[in-house]
C-alpha cells in the first residue's frame, strides 16, 4: 500500500512503471517523473482505465485520490463508466459558453421590445461583460452577482444594480430552459435586497398644477398636449379648476378653483 513517503521517493526509470496501492488503484511513474493515479476496471466485458489525477502540489493528494477511487468504484457498481463520464465532463467544459456569450445569445434570440433590447444591451456592455463576461457559468456564484450589484449601488446607481441582477437571471434562465446544465446564481437574490426605493410621498399642489398648465401655453408641444389657441375655458368650461381623489367613496372627486 502506498504512503506519501513512498510516493515522494519514487524515481523515474527508462520506461514507465506501475506501483500498486489498494482497491484496484495504482500509480504510473512516467519517464518525465510525473506520477498519476489510475484505476483499472471491467464494465460490460471490456477493460477500461480511469486516470484519477496527477500527484503533487499542482495535482491531488493520496487521500483525495482514494476518495475519487471510491466514487469511481460506486459508478462501476451501477453500470456506469467513470472514464466515459470524465470525458463527457471535459467535452461539456470545452463546449460551455462564457457569461458574455450566454447574455448575447439570449439578447439576440429572446422576444422583447426593441427599446428593452437596447436598454439591456447597454447594461450587458457596460456592467456585465467587463466584470463577469469571460467567466464560465459554473464559475459564477451568488456572491459574485451580489458583489457586482453592490459595486453599482456604491457608484450611485441602485436602479441599474437591480436591472443587472434581472438581466443575468433572465439570460441564465433562458439558457437553462434550452438544456444548459448549470444553476442560476441570480435566482437566490431578491431585488429588494439590492436596493429599496421609497414611493413618492407628495403630489403637486394646486399652485404647482396651475404653473404646469400656464407653462404649457408658453412652450411648443405636440398636438395631443396643446392646441392653438387653448383658453382655460377649453380645459374646464366652468372655469379653471383641478381635481383630486378623495378618501370618501361617496364623494370620490373634489373640484376646486385653480389659482
Amino acid at each position: 500500500m502506498l504512503t506519501d513517503l513512498k510516493l515522494k521517493g519514487l524515481k523515474p526509470a527508462e520506461k514507465p512503471f506501475k506501483v500498486a496501492d489498494r482497491d484496484g488503484m495504482y500509480v504510473t511513474v512516467l519517464k518525465s517523473g510525473g506520477i498519476s493515479f489510475r484505476y483499472d476496471y471491467r464494465l460490460n466485458g471490456r477493460r477500461e482505465t480511469l486516470v484519477i489525477g496527477q500527484y503533487g502540489p499542482d495535482g491531488i493528494s493520496l487521500a483525495e485520490a482514494r476518495e475519487r477511487l471510491m466514487e469511481a468504484r460506486r459508478m462501476v457498481s451501477l453500470g456506469k463508466s467513470p472514464a466515459g463520464e470524465k470525458q463527457r465532463a471535459k467535452a461539456a467544459i470545452r463546449e460551455q459558453k462564457t457569461v458574455e456569450e450566454i447574455c448575447r445569445d439570449w439578447l439576440d434570440n429572446a422576444t422583447m421590445a426593441a427599446s428593452t433590447r437596447n436598454l439591456r444591451q447597454s447594461v450587458i456592455d457596460r456592467d456585465i461583460v467587463p466584470n463577469l463576461g469571460r467567466r464560465l457559468p459554473d464559475e459564477i456564484e451568488t456572491d459574485d452577482i451580489r458583489a457586482l450589484c453592490d459595486k453599482i449601488v456604491a457608484r450611485g446607481a441602485p436602479s441599474t444594480a437591480v436591472f443587472v441582477r434581472e438581466v443575468i437571471s433572465l439570460a441564465f434562465m433562458w439558457a437553462i430552459e434550452r438544456g444548459a446544465k448549470f444553476a442560476n446564481p441570480a435566482a437566490a437574490i431578491r431585488p429588494s435586497s439590492i436596493a429599496s426605493f421609497r414611493p413618492r410621498e407628495r403630489s403637486l399642489s394646486p399652485n404647482e398644477v396651475g404653473i404646469v398648465f400656464r407653462l404649457l401655453e408658453r412652450v411648443p408641444t405636440i398636438p395631443t398636449l396643446r392646441r392653438e389657441p387653448m383658453p382655460w375655458s377649453a380645459l374646464c368650461p366652468s372655469g379653471p379648476c383641478w381635481s383630486c381623489a378623495m378618501a370618501s367613496r361617496a364623494q370620490p372627486w373634489s373640484t376646486r378653483p385653480m389659482r
